[in-house]
């Protein structure tokens, strides 16, 4: 790809290649993936050395670090409306290193959770600019598009972060995960410093009073199309949520893969990744609520089957893995598609709009996800039973948003995809 810019989409006027601009969203996201996924080999470890008695309550260092980042975006989204998206994220990015090099140094579990939250507050300020800067810039079935790139690109962590994790507590302890998290955090702001644009035009700048905020709110509450999307969204990420708290007990636990947990947890994310990539093809010609639509149907096909075959025998971990997969491949035309679409019609307050999305997504579904997950009992049934239950819940939001119609396009074909990375 040559180096085309994004400028004479965005505010801004400097100027920076696509594939860039992608990749730098993709790694600010990233790095909320990086907070979960490289902890998950260690929590065993990590519970044995800060006296967790209960197995289930391992789970807490990754449901702690949820709920300080679904709140926090509540708080980042009417602020990078009214300064603009680069002075929030550069707070939240501080935030961040500082919480992460607390809790490499926390003397109880107490005190871990207290800086998993404290760095999930800050890592708010992340998905919310990465979001809003994207909706900045493009609309419609090209903003689908780009985040479907985005994702496809940040599941990069999913695939390797437990191996990462592993790989540390090989030659040290999980003290020093938390260490790798601040130094890939300090390099990903000094590229945001160095290279991302303002996005935000100076006319679109909300002021922060109570009322403008309170306001904000309301417009993105009362918008049936976007808030039911991003119900449907919330009910779908809560079951990600479910599987990432319960992993490490379904793989260890059950399946008893010990070390080799990260090289199958990262081939399911490879799938996911892939997805992701495959909606960035085909969004742009389908559409995406035919797509979207059609997926999540696909979705709660596969999970039904996978509970009813739970309930009658005792899956190999083949067979976990085979649906777990199968699961995952209409998944990655969910998330980016759901988001664009509740997205789309607020584009005046993306700051705002993107703050609600990410707290539904992150504390509502990380909630329902704690539920999954506490459910544990050592079978998957709970975590098919998981799956199966939001993709229902997804399907009567996107009925009540399209009034009872779907699969109806409301936005022409995308000529000319931006897919090409290179």
């Amino acid at each position: 790809m040559d180096q085309q810019s994004i400028a004479p989409q965005s505010a801004s006027r400097l100027s920076i290649p696509r594939w860039e601009f992608i990749a730098l969203c993709a790694a600010l996201m990233a790095l909320n993936s990086l907070a979960i996924d490289i902890m998950l080999p260690a929590l065993q470890q990590i519970g044995a050395s800060l006296g967790v008695e209960n197995e289930n309550h391992r789970q807490y260092v990754v449901v702690a670090y949820m709920l300080g980042f679904g709140g926090g975006q509540l708080f980042f989204g009417p602020i990078s409306d009214r300064f603009g998206r680069r002075a929030p994220l550069v707070a939240g990015l501080i935030i961040y290193v500082a919480a992460a090099g607390a809790a490499a140094i926390a003397p109880s579990f107490e005190t871990l959770l207290l800086c998993r939250v404290v760095q999930g507050v800050g890592a708010a300020a992340t998905r919310v600019i990465a979001v809003s800067i994207v909706r900045d810039t493009f609309e419609g079935r090209r903003m689908a598009e780009v985040m479907s790139l985005i994702f496809m690109v940040f599941m990069a962590i999913p695939v390797i972060a437990p191996g990462i994790g592993q790989f540390i507590m090989l030659f040290a302890t999980w003290h020093w995960i938390f260490i790798t998290m601040a130094v890939g955090a300090l390099l990903v702001s000094a590229w945001s410093l160095l290279r991302l644009p303002e996005t935000l035009r100076p006319e679109h700048r909300r002021p922060l009073t109570g009322s403008s905020i309170l306001g904000g709110f309301r417009i993105v509450l009362t918008n049936r199309v976007a808030l039911c999307y991003a119900f449907a969204s919330t009910f779908i990420f809560a079951a990600m949520f479910g599987f990432i708290a319960s992993a490490q007990q379904i793989y260890v636990d059950i399946f008893n893969v010990g070390e080799i947990f990260p090289l199958i947890f990262a081939g399911v994310a490879g799938v996911l990744a892939f997805s992701n990539f495959l909606n960035s093809r085909l969004v742009g010609r389908i559409g995406m609520r035919r797509l979207s639509q059609s997926a999540l149907l696909l979705f709660l096909t596969i999970s039904l089957a996978w509970l009813v075959v739970s309930l009658e025998l005792k899956m190999p971990l083949w067979m976990f893995v085979t649906f777990f997969a199968s699961a995952m491949l209409p998944f990655g035309a969910l998330g980016a598609n759901f988001n664009a679409l509740a997205m789309e019609p607020l584009g005046q307050l993306a700051g705002t709009a993107s703050s609600i999305l990410g707290f539904m997504q992150t504390f509502l579904g990380g909630i329902l996800g704690t539920l999954i997950g506490q459910a544990f009992n050592g079978t998957v049934t709970p975590l098919a039973a998981g799956f199966c239950s939001v993709s229902v819940a997804a399907l009567l939001m996107i009925l009540i948003a399209e009034r009872g119609k779907m699969f109806q396009p409301h936005n022409p074909p995308v000529s000319g995809h931006i897919t090409d990375l290179h």
